[in-house]
């Protein structure tokens, strides 16, 4: 395994497979760092761990899997070159590529060989299989963890002393995270600081050794500093609420001409109305008070920023008894609420007969936001909330006995 060095590692140099330690006997935790290209240092943090388990001889119950994403943009220190790769992970538009009918551009080759990957890694497992993406901002600001609300992602991220997000899948389309997460695998995304800040690269090592810890490939005691880690972490997320969820996207297009203003973190509180940047339509101002999150400061991207507001942990106790009774089905039964007929585990909300059923409401029995048209308002059930599925299987032509991984 190669060292990075610089603040980027050039196309040329990167494989696609960074390194995997382990066997068989376990679960699998693949691990995928700069899907975006101007995101090096969840690689560099990769190699740090991989190098360590094989230099020191740590014994790993199960295997661990890095891949890096988008290659050709890492190549070019640049979000992404066409289309951002972590957005293109609908089930229509891998239908699409595998078929060969999406666009024929650099994102798309890096997809396929991804999707291909993480494929076979899923066929592997039979132990439980983990996925760990790793990523920074353009902005400074407090590392923080997010999951798709389901209670096996809340355990996956429960040793890990960060603030945890949660709704941004409800927000952006086509994550990788949210993708695998629909499919039934365990999912946790970290953001760890700014692209070239060196302790983001301390910070996603030190969520990838708990993460081992947490999933039960690594014992406590195989990690002599792990505490360190602990530490680290639960320092740097000092004073920022434990869990937040994000309320408001500002999108933006090319046309717009959005600008943020400067001196934003991630985490910082802003007022209803307060100015957050200026597009040709003018001043973008706040819709409600919160906490900004993700504030853009790079010419690529459609996230203008987010914002977000903290959420009681009581709450998310009440959601998890609610939950495991199953008590999500009363939800047909209340007025303005009716099931969606092409889907079982979809319901149709009228916002104008069911004004005391808040989207938070519906996020509390495990359901998700699809989409709002005036007063329409689409959720759907969470699969996978509970238990895994019987088995995993992701869309794609016949995998090759024992191929070579």
């Amino acid at each position: 395994m190669e060292e990075l060095s610089g603040s980027v590692a050039t196309q040329a140099r990167t494989p696609r497979i960074i390194g995997e330690v382990g066997d068989g006997d376990g679960p699998i935790l693949v691990v995928t760092a700069a899907l975006h290209g101007n995101e090096p240092s969840g690689l560099k943090a990769s190699r740090r761990v991989l190098s360590r388990l094989q230099d020191e001889g740590i014994s790993v119950a199960g295997r661990v899997c890095v891949f890096a994403g988008n290659l050709t943009a890492l190549g070019e220190s640049t979000r992404f070159i066409e289309r951002d790769l972590n957005r293109q992970w609908t089930p229509e538009k891998i239908a699409a590529l595998l078929a060969g009918e999406g666009p024929d551009d650099a994102e798309a080759k890096q997809q396929d060989e991804l999707l291909t990957l993480i494929r076979e890694r899923v066929a592997e497992a039979d132990s439980g299989i983990f996925f760990l993406d790793l990523h920074t901002s353009s902005a400074p600001g407090k590392p923080f963890l997010t999951i798709g609300d389901t209670l096996r992602n809340r355990r996956f991220a429960s040793n890990i002393p960060l603030p945890l997000i949660l709704g941004l899948e409800e927000q952006v389309d086509g994550s990788l995270l949210e993708y695998l997460n629909n499919r039934g695998l365990v999912t946790m995304g970290v953001e760890a600081g700014q692209h070239d800040d060196p302790v983001s690269v301390d910070r996603h090592e030190a969520v990838m050794w708990l993460a081992l810890v947490q999933v039960g490939m690594l014992s406590r005691d195989a990690i002599a500093d792990l505490h360190r880690f602990q530490t680290l972490l639960a320092d740097d997320s000092r004073g920022i609420p434990k869990v937040v969820e994000v309320r408001h996207r500002h999108a933006i297009h090319s046309g717009d001409h959005f600008k943020m203003l400067p001196g934003f973190c991630n985490f910082d509180p802003v007022a209803h109305g307060q100015r957050l940047g200026t597009d040709d339509s003018g001043p973008v101002l706040t819709p409600e008070e919160g906490r900004v999150l993700l504030p853009l400061y790079q010419g690529q991207g459609d996230d203008g920023f987010f914002i977000c507001r903290e959420v009681s942990r009581v709450w998310l106790s009440i959601s998890a008894v609610l939950r495991r009774l199953r008590l999500g089905v009363i939800m047909r039964l209340l007025p303005g609420v009716r099931r969606c007929r092409v889907d079982r585990d979809r319901y149709i909300v009228d916002t104008r007969v069911a004004r005391i059923l808040p989207l938070q409401i519906f996020h509390l029995f495990g359901y998700r936001k699809l989409r709002q048209q005036d007063t329409l308002l689409e959720v759907s059930r969470r699969r996978f909330d509970l238990a895994a599925p019987k088995s995993i299987e992701l869309p794609g032509p016949p995998l090759p006995e024992n191929a070579e991984v």
